[in-house]
């Protein structure tokens, strides 16, 4: 079953490019089934409803109340002994406009919703940028180890060529035994090499599959001619300083913060007065009774004061609370900055470095290659071993995998650097989708 899978995977992965899908497409697909952007939008629109909720508690509410009940009275004189019963019905109904004039409480918990309302947009956006992000890793680690896939089976086969050469030379007497033995070592590696690259494939297919909810088929592969490009501006404080201030993490701290400010305000409010506007309205009737029956209808208005005495210290214990908390905000926001700043080197460095990496590599590349043709002309004329012409292929491989390794790590960190300052958009995968063949 297993080398089913792998069987299946293999064929998936390396299908004929024209049913190839590119980054675009990848996102395209996950913007409509990644389940933790669903859950970002669903937060969205719950955190929506602050605002309305915080603004509900300044204005007046209406409240209607009614009742029917049945009465049984039995009345007894004491002069002549003479019981009387009443049986009736008493109906009520009664209107209460209430409309807040000054408390203090509400109206900190009406700029709280705001400020949770701005977070929730600003969160929403952070888990679309974090889609983009997510979208671009797992994209390129499928091509990664498609890569690694190839150059393991390249590997082995140039393995086992020098193997058989080994064993020829062994039989005629040109080489020792060490000589195979040597290269069945390295052929046993390789093979052990390609079925943890197999593993590996299918492992990153997985976690793409996670993300647009299907088994991801052929993707579209990087081009040769990769333009590596310094950031732009090309000046890591200003990045930095851009990070500071627009970080999407930074801005939800920064609102985390007035919301803690808040707090206090409406921790603080529990020591002040209350004053409301109250109108009612209401209307009864009784259809019996020892007066008879009769309706009644009553409206009143006035201002209702409340002033809290004591309530067991419970209002300024709340107060200290909210001032902790209100200080532990403070510190989450240093603490996001700073580690926004240094979020923002990495990547900036990972973009510069990156691409002098890349660079260096191409060149490794090269001289590995040059490094192999040699040893191998120099193993037809004696004067190297077939061990120096495995090592030397090791050498190549090695420099094919870290190549293909910094390309895409260059690409992603392009992207992590956008996403630090806070701008990472749709328009700067398409960018990179742009090098896509």
């Amino acid at each position: 079953m297993k080398r089913l899978t792998l069987a299946l995977l293999i064929a998936t992965a390396f299908a004929p490019s024209t049913q190839a899908a590119n980054l675009m497409d990848i996102y395209r697909d996950a913007l409509a089934n990644d389940a933790a952007l669903a859950s970002a939008r669903a937060a969205y629109q719950a955190g929506q409803e602050k605002l309305p909720q915080g603004r509900a508690l300044l204005l007046p509410s209406l409240d209607l109340g009614a009742s029917t009940i049945w009465n049984e009275e039995e009345i007894q004189t004491r002069s002549n002994g003479i019981t009387t019963d009443y049986n009736y019905n008493s109906n009520g109904a009664k209107l209460t406009l209430m409309q807040p004039i000054y408390r203090r409480q509400n109206w900190a918990e009406y700029e709280q919703g705001k400020l949770q309302s701005a977070v929730a947009e600003i969160q929403y956006a952070a888990a679309q940028q974090g889609l983009i992000l997510n979208v671009a890793q797992a994209y390129f680690d499928v091509l990664l180890a498609q890569d690694n896939v190839t150059l393991a089976a390249t590997q082995k086969k140039a393995i086992q060529e020098q193997l058989d050469q080994a064993k020829m030379s062994f039989e005629v007497g040109t080489a020792t035994i060490t000589d195979t033995h040597e290269a069945q070592a390295r052929f046993d590696l390789a093979n052990a090499s390609e079925i943890a690259a197999l593993n590996d494939l299918e492992i990153r297919q997985r976690a793409l599959e996670k993300i647009i909810g299907k088994l991801p088929g052929s993707l579209a592969t990087l081009a040769a001619d990769l333009s590596l490009q310094a950031p732009e501006p090309n000046d890591i404080s200003k990045w930095v300083e851009a990070a500071e201030h627009d970080n999407l993490l930074v801005q939800t701290k920064r609102i985390s913060a007035e919301i803690a400010n808040q707090e206090v305000e409406r921790n603080r409010g529990g020591h002040h007065p209350t004053l409301d506007l109250v109108a009612t309205y209401g209307d009864s009737s009784l259809s019996g009774g020892r007066f008879g029956a009769y309706d009644t209808k009553a409206a009143t208005i006035g201002l209702q004061l409340g002033l809290p005495l004591y309530q067991g210290g419970a209002a300024s214990s709340r107060v200290r609370e909210a001032v902790a908390n209100q200080e532990k905000a403070r510190q989450d926001l240093t603490l996001e900055v700073r580690q926004s700043a240094l979020s923002t080197r990495e990547a900036y460095l990972g973009v510069t470095s990156g691409a002098a990496q890349v660079r260096a590599l191409e060149q490794a590349l090269v001289s590995s290659q040059s490094s192999l043709d040699s040893t191998r002309l120099g193993l037809e004329v004696g004067v190297r071993t077939n061990v120096d012409v495995l090592n030397a292929q090791q050498q190549l491989f090695s420099a094919k995998r870290d190549l293909y390794k910094a390309r895409y790590a260059y690409l992603v960190s392009r992207l992590k650097l956008k996403s630090a300052a806070g701008t990472l958009a749709e328009g700067d995968l398409q960018q990179v989708n742009q090098w896509l063949k």
